[in-house]
């Protein structure tokens, strides 16, 4: 090797448009050193302690309540044969109910599901227009429907029009504005319906666990009669998923939307001022009740909505205004 050094270069200041200044051309870079390398998420492989654990408790607790089972017959047999049949009878009939619940919840979970992935499928056929994702969907609401009686003249509608449409997209709004329209309205009526109760009930009430106990009440029939409108007729298990997917979509959506123009309209007129405490909590319990209607709607309805406009705050609970005024009114004319 040489033992020459190279002296280092002063730094120089000059212009890039000068003529003696030559331009070096930048150096190639390789296409494979260019592109990123993804980095893919850790994946994990086998059980979980959670799962095992679940697993593990379930076993067990079959093997308890066989054991058990089997104790109790055989004791019976040994007190007298009869009551031995007696105690196989009854436990029989006991596994029997209990299977036919657990497929009825099975049941339950499962038609909550394809609501979830009707719903999926239909987005998905809109954005990327195709057509036969678009037919499928209108075929499984078809017959999602089918124990509808009161949408028999609208599947005829759509199934005559099924082969006449050429873009996915329309066939998914030809699907929504002839299926889902008269189940849109009676969701917003039974909503309103609903909210007003909630709001008279709890108007009236005297005790506040027992309006609780009803806004609950109210909430959790409001969204089992809506699941069962699109379809869904959800079980135990099924309406603890409701709930939860419920609650998370008026998480993400931000829950009472102070910028929605009925509450605009009780905090600009100042109406909440106006009403008599018990009134004003019975007018909130009811836009609670309202509010949570209408998620339920937006998680329980099949197709997302695009051809026909989603159910407003304002749409379904113009009436609590309204009728707590008259209240209102009423009252102050008594107390006159």
């Amino acid at each position: 090797m040489s033992d020459e050094r190279i002296s280092p270069r002063r730094p120089q200041v000059f212009r890039l448009d000068e003529a003696a200044i030559t331009l070096a051309p930048p150096e190639p870079v390789e296409a494979e050193a260019a592109l990123p390398v993804p980095l893919e998420p850790r994946r994990r492989t086998g059980l979980s302690w959670g799962a095992l654990f679940w697993s593990a408790l379930g076993g067990v607790t079959s093997l308890a309540a066989y054991v058990g089972l089997s104790r109790l017959i055989d004791d019976l047999f040994a007190r007298a044969e009869w009551l031995g049949y007696v105690g196989l009878a009854v436990t029989a009939a006991l596994v029997l109910a209990g299977v036919v619940i657990l497929g009825r919840e099975l049941g339950g979970l499962a038609r909550l599901a394809k609501l979830d992935d009707i719903r999926r499928r239909a987005a998905d056929a809109l954005a990327d227009d195709d057509r036969a994702s678009a037919e499928a969907v209108a075929r499984d609401m078809l017959r999602l429907t089918a124990a509808a009686p009161t949408l028999a003249r609208a599947r005829a509608d759509l199934e005559g029009h099924l082969s006449g449409i050429i873009d996915g997209a329309d066939l998914v709004r030809l699907t929504e504005r002839t299926l889902l329209a008269g189940l849109d309205a009676r969701a917003r009526q039974m909503v309103s319906d609903a909210a007003r109760n909630v709001s008279v009930v709890t108007a009236v009430s005297p005790r506040a666990l027992v309006d609780l106990a009803f806004v609950l009440f109210s909430a959790v029939s409001l969204m089992r009669r809506l699941a069962q409108l699109y379809g869904g007729r959800p079980g135990a298990l099924g309406m603890l998923r409701l709930v939860r997917h419920v609650v998370g979509h008026l998480a993400i959506t931000g829950g009472m939307a102070a910028g929605d123009t009925l509450v605009q309209q009780i905090v600009g007129q100042g109406l909440a001022a106006r009403l008599s405490a018990r009134l004003g909590e019975g007018v909130v319990n009811g836009l609670l009740t309202a509010r949570l209607g209408l998620a339920a709607i937006a998680v329980t309805r099949p197709l997302p909505f695009t051809a026909l406009p989603a159910p407003r705050l304002a749409d379904v609970a113009t009436g609590l205004l309204r009728k707590a005024e008259e209240e209102e009114k009423e009252a102050a004319s008594r107390r006159q």
